[in-house]
């Protein structure tokens, strides 16, 4: 693997892995304020960063190297960590992923251009869903009750129903996990 490539893989591995658990803590706090279908929300798309890191750690070609995140750390109010969830969210979605994408096209890394298009597409779908549950946190209100599906295969994310087939994997319907 070319080594720019690699270095793009092993930082979207660490930025998916504290998105992960960043998500997961902040679902906890959630919880303790009584914002159960939030913490529902963060718990799955906590899931579906999972999903990303799993892809990408496969693909790497070695165990060890250097590793950044661009995530701020440390909790706050729920709004905050909403806000904190989203502008990582919008860093992914404008400038991360666009740029280790095309590096790997360029460099003709298929498998790694397919990892960074699955979290590149979800991640809109997340970003979307967090500005949702901020705007209810404003208002004291608690995110909507509708049940999340996450693919296994690629961390696609909806609300609702999981469909016969993932609009961007193609994975069956079975491999949704619901939340």
């Amino acid at each position: 693997m070319h080594p720019m490539t690699e270095s793009n893989l092993h930082n979207a591995y660490a930025g998916e892995s504290m998105a992960h658990m960043r998500y997961t803590i902040f679902a906890a706090e959630a919880e303790k304020d009584s914002f159960k279908n939030t913490a529902r929300l963060l718990r799955a798309i906590a899931f579906a960063e999972q999903v990303h890191a799993t892809n990408h750690f496969i693909r790497m070609p070695r165990a060890a190297a250097p590793m950044a995140g661009e995530a701020p750390f440390g909790l706050g109010t729920l709004s905050q960590n909403l806000q904190f969830a989203i502008d990582g969210e919008t860093f992914e979605i404008n400038e991360m992923y666009p740029v280790y994408k095309e590096t790997a096209i360029f460099q003709d890394e298929k498998a790694v251009v397919t990892s960074f298009n699955y979290a590149l597409q979800t991640e809109k779908v997340h970003q979307r869903l967090f500005i949702e549950a901020k705007a209810m946190a404003d208002q004291g209100k608690d995110w909507k009750s509708e049940k999340v599906q996450i693919c296994e295969t690629c961390g696609y994310t909806m609300e609702g129903d999981a469909p016969d087939k993932c609009p961007i994997c193609g994975a069956k319907k079975e491999r949704f996990k619901e939340f």
